[in-house]
């Protein structure tokens, strides 16, 4: 007798979208196969760096298993994959006029300090920075 083994997770995406793959990731995770789940949310993130579900649930299968090291090196990555975006997506203006309206309207609305400087983070970076505070305190 011939034993065929479904080895399909290990091949990402040969006809199946990410939502396919966050839902094979998910089901994995109900039956309690973490290692599967975790293998694929790791190769989603790899094919779309932007993948925040894919990030969060990392977060909560590290954060269930108590590995808080491995989950703050998810945060990391997230957030700097979404400065990395938010950085080259986001080319500030060079007119000194659009530049000093803009401050000024983001000072009158109070989403920027004195200088000017932003005091608000673009989602998910905010939450994500929050929950590495936290995370570093548990992982010491």
């Amino acid at each position: 007798m011939k034993v065929v083994h479904n080895n399909a997770w290990e091949e990402p995406f040969k006809g199946e979208t990410l939502a396919d793959w966050l839902a094979k990731g998910l089901e994995w995770e109900k039956a309690g196969e973490t290692d599967k789940a975790i293998n694929a949310y790791e190769k989603i993130i790899k094919k779309n760096p932007l993948q925040e579900q894919a990030y969060e649930r990392l977060m909560i299968i590290y954060r269930k298993q108590k590995e808080y090291r491995k989950e703050l090196a998810i945060i990391k990555a997230g957030i700097a994959a979404f400065n990395k975006f938010y950085a080259t997506a986001m080319k500030p203006s060079t007119d000194k006029k659009v530049i000093s309206i803009s401050r000024a309207l983001l000072k009158s609305t109070g989403l920027a300090d004195k200088k000017g400087n932003p005091l608000f983070q673009r989602e998910p970076i905010g939450k994500w920075t929050k929950r590495k505070q936290m995370v570093e305190k548990r992982a010491t």
